[in-house]
């Protein structure tokens, strides 16, 4: 039994292993792309939105995605955060996910649910984009 338990612990384990680091807040994601060069994706969601849990779930745990993402300061911030929302564009609907510069221009927003494939597609342009940028 305790075998058991322990493989279990440590498959758990690998599995969040691979897992994208979140920041807390916005605030707090932007001073870090400040001080480290970096660009901010921002995923704003809602706290009943099934698409958005959809892109957390199937899109954004993706072991593909998460490596594409490695480079990017990463932070989710709920719609109803009056803070965080002052701080971004318009959000049409959630999920948004923004990609900001370290000096808090906005170089590509995608709304709605994106599939592996094409949120991969994406964030290859978006890295074309922030090479451009410097």
């Amino acid at each position: 039994m305790k075998k058991t338990i322990i493989l279990f612990v440590s498959l758990i384990g690998l599995l969040l292993a691979d897992d994208l680091i979140w920041q807390k807040n916005l605030q707090s994601a932007l001073a870090t792309a400040q001080k480290e060069h970096r660009v901010v994706m921002v995923m704003v969601e809602g706290e009943h939105c099934r698409w958005c849990k959809k892109m957390r779930y199937r899109t954004l745990s993706d072991e593909a995605v998460v490596d594409a993402l490695k480079p990017y300061v990463t932070v989710r911030v709920d719609e109803t955060d009056r803070n965080a929302m002052g701080e971004l564009p318009r959000v049409e609907g959630v999920p948004t996910i923004f990609f900001i510069s370290p000096d808090k221009k906005v170089i590509e927003t995608v709304t709605g649910y994106y599939n592996v494939d094409d949120f991969l597609s994406f964030v290859k342009e978006v890295k074309r984009k922030t090479w451009q940028l410097k």
